[in-house]
């Protein structure tokens, strides 16, 4: 049993970063839209646990930073894109480590709700947002500064105006990380949520995951 979890952890981790790596769409600063790339992490942790969800979410994580190497370096090689240490670090750690290591909760509502459809649609929605709010907040403290830029481009209109008109500071930079990490977040958690569900009924069905695990 202890091998089967193991090679199917490895298998799931495998697939999830494959899926990773082709984004139809993708933002010029960072984030994309993926063909649910996060569903494997998601099934992991409701049919082995939190705890093991949560671990294999955080080699996840590590595996992302590595993929990502290219951006994390311009934070700190000298440059445009060079910040301070702390904040290079920072960032790494919530846009990576923490954002994605979130995933391993999607397991969290498995012995709440008898019916495994809904328990893991809601787990798949309540993980995927806490990664939204992750980025949301990592956006708005570090990548804020392009907010009146951002929504000055000709594609806002009006509407940019009336943000910049109405918001400045810090509110101007939540509501441009919103709106930023939403554009590919947003249907990110649309599709995984969709799609979470009926993978993992199918896979049940032919008994390639096991339904009686508990957290």
């Amino acid at each position: 049993m202890k091998t089967k979890k193991l090679v199917t952890t490895a298998m799931l981790i495998a697939v999830a970063t494959v899926l990773s790596i082709f984004q139809p769409f993708q933002l010029p600063f960072g984030g994309g839209i993926t063909i649910a790339s996060m569903m494997p992490l998601i099934l992991l942790a409701f049919c082995y646990g939190t705890s093991w969800g949560l671990f294999s979410a955080f080699l996840f994580s590590l595996l992302q930073l590595l993929l990502g190497a290219k951006t994390v370096a311009a934070f700190f090689l000298p440059g445009d894109s060079q910040m301070i240490l702390w904040h290079a670090l920072l960032i790494c750690f919530l846009d990576y480590i923490l954002a994605y290591s979130t995933l391993g909760l999607g397991g969290l509502f498995k012995n709440k709700i008898k019916n495994s459809t809904v328990s893991i649609t809601i787990g798949t929605v309540f993980a995927l947002s806490l990664r939204y709010i992750v980025h949301i907040i990592s956006g708005a403290v570090f990548f804020g500064s392009w907010a009146e830029w951002f929504f000055s481009q000709d594609g806002f209109y009006a509407f940019g105006s009336a943000i910049l008109e109405t918001f400045s500071g810090f509110s101007l930079a939540l509501i441009y990380s919103v709106i930023y990490n939403g554009t590919y977040m947003i249907p990110e958690i649309i599709i995984t949520t969709i799609l979470t569900p009926i993978i993992y009924k199918a896979l049940s069905s032919a008994k390639l995951m096991n339904h009686n695990s508990t957290n």
